[in-house]
């Protein structure tokens, strides 16, 4: 059997590794276009930032080490420019103009993702898609000096080339096009990242993209789309990908709404054996819906799947992606898994959503850090997403959501879920256990939640944290009445209006909730508390006027 993998990095080089493993016969092919067959793409801001020192650490198996161990044939500055599917044939280029065919019995497509520029282009402008991008960029900052920088774009790449730019030195504006950073997180979530760049000395301009860029004296002007122009010594577009689907498009591959390669369960295209794998193809998100998920841990588990299909093993385990992510902002850590809030809201799915702000480990033992966690569910218990932020530990609760949503798990799960407990490394009742606890006492009945964002203008809202805490903010005309004093003071508050109780982060108001609806008051607890409320309105949620 011959094998022809157009593409190294993650989805083509873990393909031919696996195959490998699978068939010691076998005649497996890489081609590459690019000078570095598999390396590690994710730690190129830390390289421009001098976090990972040498360049070689990015490389993770070169040529020479998967002709060695693995007997395959690695053909880098190689690029594939067309398929002749009825022929079973690849017309090759080598760097050099030299063309020729090379024939397969199975062909793997894992091309990846390109950057997209929107037209951006010009001495000092530059994109970070290979090891070439990023020593390319460190090298013009220190040969010419630069100062200051522009970043266009506030995802992965944007926020985490913000921090190693800051680290080399430079004075950083971030311009993100839409009204937050970090677009897996909800608003209420990415400001919380938004105030860690701005203390770190990053300049963020949310709902601003970037018009033009054009040399001038001193650099680089940038005309933004607000109508502000500003001169930066260098510009990285970090704007996204666009997966690259020319050369299975030109083949006669079907490829999905979404522009990324159709395949099916076993990871085929349209073509007669032809596979894809990794950022260009199009995946099942966590709502079955076709969509576009770059992330490293599917394309590998993709190419895995496709060398397993390849010699009859028959897997389904690539396309359903659930999208669990996770990125470094300077002190802070911001994790998220599945479908946020935004995309229920456009799906018109039904949904619950409850906020949680527990520590990272047990609060008697010293250097606990908060987290603010945030838990999506369908009205049947189905976990629909997860997203975290925090200093500390909070990977480790998505990474647990992510593994009981791969299994079907429900929030009842999460509260039962038995995890490792010490008082360095977690509380007896976990995060996690605490998100069930929380939902499974909205579906049971318990507690009736009201978001930020539904308090009214006019509704009886009850403040039960103590007087010195309601002095330093509170909701606006909120009735502050101490928790410990509550049942004393029941007869204060009326009965024949709904309230809204709130306290700092929630568990006090569900106390209250249970104390008050055990006395014939119709009560709901404002979820996340005073905190999450001014999370939200800080991030433009709240529109009550109070």
């Amino acid at each position: 059997m011959k094998v022809v993998i157009v593409g190294g990095v993650a989805g083509g080089a873990s393909c031919a590794t696996r195959l490998r493993r699978l068939d010691e016969s076998a005649e497996i092919i890489i081609l590459e276009r690019g000078d570095d067959v598999s390396y590690a793409n994710c730690g190129l801001p830390y390289f421009v930032g001098g976090k990972i020192e040498k360049q070689e650490s990015l490389t993770v198996a070169s040529p020479g080490f998967l002709r060695a161990r693995f007997n395959i044939d690695v053909r880098v500055r190689s690029e594939a420019v067309a398929i002749d599917a009825a022929a079973k044939t690849v017309r090759v280029r080598e760097v050099g103009g030299r063309e020729y065919d090379e024939s397969y019995d199975a062909l793997v497509l894992a091309p990846g993702a390109a950057a997209k520029t929107f037209g951006q282009s010009g001495k000092g402008v530059f994109t970070l898609r290979d090891v070439k991008d990023a020593v390319g960029l460190k090298s013009f900052i220190l040969r010419n000096g630069v100062t200051n920088a522009l970043v266009a774009g506030g995802g992965f790449i944007g926020v985490e080339t913000a921090e190693n730019l800051v680290r080399l030195g430079l004075d950083v504006t971030l311009a993100e096009f839409a009204p937050q950073v970090l677009p897996p997180l909800d608003p209420e979530m990415a400001v919380i990242l938004s105030d860690e760049l701005a203390k770190n000395g990053v300049k963020v301009r949310t709902s601003t993209g970037v018009g033009s860029v054009k040399e001038c004296e001193g650099g680089l002007e940038v005309a933004f789309s607000d109508g502000s122009k500003g001169v930066f010594g260098i510009v990285v577009l970090a704007l996204g990908v666009a997966p690259e689907t020319s050369l299975a498009a030109a083949a006669g591959a079907a490829i999905a709404p979404n522009g990324g390669i159709e395949v099916d369960g076993y990871m085929r295209t349209s073509l007669p054996d032809v596979y894809a794998a990794g950022d260009a193809v199009s995946v099942l998100g966590t709502d079955g819906a076709e969509a576009l998920i770059p992330l490293a841990g599917p394309a590998n588990r993709q190419g895995r799947s496709v060398a397993d299909n390849i010699t009859g093993r028959a897997s389904q385990n690539g396309r359903r992606v659930l999208g669990a992510s996770v990125v470094k902002v300077f002190g802070l850590t911001a994790a998220s898994v599945g479908r946020n809030e935004k995309q229920l809201k456009k799906s018109g799915d039904a949904y619950f959503k409850v906020y949680a702000f527990p520590f990272s480990h047990a609060t008697y033992y010293p250097g606990a850090a908060q987290m603010t966690l945030k838990l999506l569910f369908a009205p049947d218990g189905s976990i629909l997403g997860a997203q975290g932020v925090g200093a500390e530990n909070v990977e480790k609760q998505i990474d647990v959501i992510s593994a009981a949503m791969k299994f079907g798990g429900k929030v009842s799960d999460l509260a039962e879920l038995e995890l490792c407990y010490a008082p360095p490394f977690n509380s007896a009742k976990s995060p996690v256990n605490m998100l069930g606890f929380i939902a499974c006492n909205v579906l049971d009945g318990l507690m009736k939640v009201v978001s930020p964002e539904e308090v009214g203008e006019g509704d009886f809202v009850l403040d039960v944290r103590t007087p010195s805490e309601y002095a330093a903010g509170h909701i606006a005309d909120s009735v502050n009445i101490p928790l410990d004093e509550l049942r004393a003071r029941s007869e204060e508050l009326p009965k024949d209006t709904p309230i809204i109780v709130t306290c700092a982060v929630g568990l006090r108001g569900y106390i209250a909730c249970r104390i008050l609806a055990g006395r014939g008051f119709d009560v709901a607890d404002l979820t996340g508390g005073f905190r999450m409320y001014s999370l939200a309105k800080k991030a433009g949620l709240v529109k009550n006027g109070r």
